[in-house]
């Protein structure tokens, strides 16, 4: 880049400080049928009580599911869910039952549903399934606001006026503007107590929104009620005005709005869950496919079958960037009779050998505080969370198993506690035993891959090693994208790559390396065709799966230099 200071004098600046970019190695992702929240879209969770403010709480149709998420998330801060539905037969609450309808998420409204020509009634629940049949929705405006109640289904009543300070009437907004009678107040009640437990409760109020497309708020924000729900609604979308023909959604000038004849009361109903199957799941998972697009680094699959982790698997050896997450069928490991390890074992052979997924070899029973009872839930989405653990406290290269960092939470028992027998004959096969030890809680107690050859790679650091020097390397070499194949851009990308390496090596994750980036890779036929050749040669650091400890006894009379090394 070149520019002039002062006349005469020009200055030119060339930047050699381009260094090996950090990148994210904790990300989860997840798919599952959860009871509300936006379907078909990628949403970023935190911790779990943002995933039931998003998704709700578990219920007996999904908590496999909820809860592989958020035993996920007792070990990590972000997770990347999407909820599954089936199109052909989830619905949202609409205020009316008999034109069933799915608005899966805000894109789909805003695309198809935000013009109100449709004759779904005023109001829809935000998200599908039903759990929106327990939203009422209720509004009033000047005309009528005297004696507004709301009559629930068990006959009792909510006094709504009592909600506001006083009655709508005009906003100085519309009154500026030549135009009269615009506000409306709106009440979101939970009728029947589907989301907090008490029928009746008020979810939501929005008081003194506007009639008028335009109005602003006393700050400069939009006040049209349509907008109001829009933005600020976390239960219903707005679908149409209460009465079609009127001049609601007018602009302000010179204009008095109609008045509601009576209020307008809508009762939501006609939501459906839906039978969520296997590739309704697999669809949603199919949002992580594209590297370019989104970035995650563990996929946790929850009870997924065979389909659902074949698909998972595919993913994972496509993008090169990822480790999936597995467990056995339930029945594999709870209440088999002894049979455990070899029903285990036996599904293990129906899976495809990659270094990108990984297999335990257990469930756990945990308590459901939404509910009151203890679960069975599948282990993947702790053994992923571990990884997530260990990146935080260490490196992505560090095993995630025994007891420095492989101690699993939240565990009232196992399906079962495999004996030292059984979990060799596990490990043989690359299944990586989870188990309870006396006073010491319950640990992962393997690191392999489900890689069937010898390799390196059969182990989970040194996959997850690799992931991170090639994902972040990868991005560094782009910037020597459209620069000369010469001396020049070949020594600057060996100097932009050995120190990151030599990083990795001081903190324990590599043994030894070489870059190799010159005339006998990049020949003049590389050249010639335009390409670039770094060869990057990795010893990796290895974890210890087996420790052998020899105590010999030695007569008082001899020297430990006669002795050592003999045995």
């Amino acid at each position: 880049m070149a520019f002039q200071l002062s006349p005469g004098i020009n200055v030119s600046e060339i930047d050699l400080t381009t260094i090996v970019p950090s990148v994210a190695t904790s990300i989860g992702a997840f798919a599952g049928p959860f009871a509300w929240g936006p379907a078909g879209e990628i949403i970023t969770i935190s911790d779990e009580v943002r995933l039931v403010d998003r998704f709700g709480k578990p219920d007996s149709n999904n908590y496999e599911y909820w809860f592989s998420a958020a035993n996920f998330l007792a070990y990590s801060n972000n997770l990347k869910v999407v909820r599954a539905v089936n199109i052909a037969t989830t619905r949202n609450a609409t205020g009316n039952s008999a034109a069933a309808v799915l608005i899966r998420n805000d894109a789909v409204w805003e695309s198809s549903f935000s013009g109100g020509a449709n004759t779904y009634g005023n109001f829809a629940a935000r998200y599908p399934g039903t759990l929106g049949n327990s939203l009422k929705v209720t509004m009033c405006d000047a005309n009528t606001y005297s004696g507004w109640t709301i009559t629930l289904t068990n006959g009792s009543t909510v006094n709504a006026q009592a909600q506001f300070q006083s009655a709508p009437g005009t906003s100085t907004y519309v009154s500026a503007q030549a135009g009269a009678n615009d506000e409306v107040h709106i009440l979101v009640v939970d009728e029947d107590g589907r989301f907090t437990g008490t029928k009746g409760t008020i979810l939501e109020k929005f008081p003194f929104a506007s009639k008028a497309v335009d109005a602003k708020d006393d700050s400069g924000n939009t006040n049209y009620y349509k907008n109001v729900i829009t933005n600020r609604s976390r239960y219903i979308h707005w679908l149409s005005h209460p009465t079609l023909g009127t001049n609601w959604g007018s602009a302000a000038a010179n204009t008095t709005f109609a008045s509601l004849a009576s209020n307008t009361t809508v009762e939501l109903s006609g939501g459906v869950d839906g039978t969520i199957s296997s590739a309704n799941v697999a669809t949603a998972y199919d949002l992580f496919d594209n590297s370019e697009s989104v970035d995650i680094s563990l996929v946790v699959s929850g009870p997924a079958d065979t389909a659902v982790v074949s698909n998972l698997t595919s993913m994972a050896e496509s993008r090169k960037d990822v480790v999936v997450f597995l467990s056995p069928p339930k029945s594999n490991c709870v209440d088999n009779a002894g049979n455990e390890t070899s029903a285990i074992t036996t599904y293990r052979n129906t899976l495809t050998s990659s270094s990108y997924a990984v297999l335990d070899n257990n469930w756990k029973y945990q308590y459901d505080k939404y509910n009151d009872v203890y679960r069975w839930i599948p282990l993947n989405g702790d053994i992923a969370g571990l990884c997530a653990r260990t990146d935080q406290e260490r490196d992505p290269w560090y095993s995630p198993g025994g007891l420095n960092r492989g101690v699993i939470k939240n565990v009232i028992k196992l399906g079962y506690n495999p004996t030292q027998t059984e979990r060799d004959t596990l490990y043989q096969k690359g299944i990586n035993p989870v188990v309870s030890f006396q006073g010491e809680g319950t640990v992962l107690f393997g690191d392999k891959t489900l890689l069937a050859k010898p390799s390196a790679f059969d182990r989970i650091n040194v996959r997850r090693l690799f992931i991170v020097l090639e994902k972040s390397i990868a991005r560094a070499a782009r910037t020597s994208l459209f620069e000369f194949n010469d001396q020049f851009t070949r020594a600057q990308f060996v100097s932009l790559v050995e120190p990151f390496l030599r990083d990795v090596q001081g903190r324990r994750g590599i043994a030894d390396f070489r870059v190799v980036c010159d005339e006998s890779n990049n020949t003049g036929q590389v050249i010639d065709r335009n390409e670039f050749v770094g060869d990057i040669y990795i010893k990796p650091a290895r974890s210890i799966n087996f420790i052998q400890l020899n105590f010999v006894a030695v007569r008082t009379g001899v020297s430990f230099d006669e002795v050592v090394g003999k045995f």
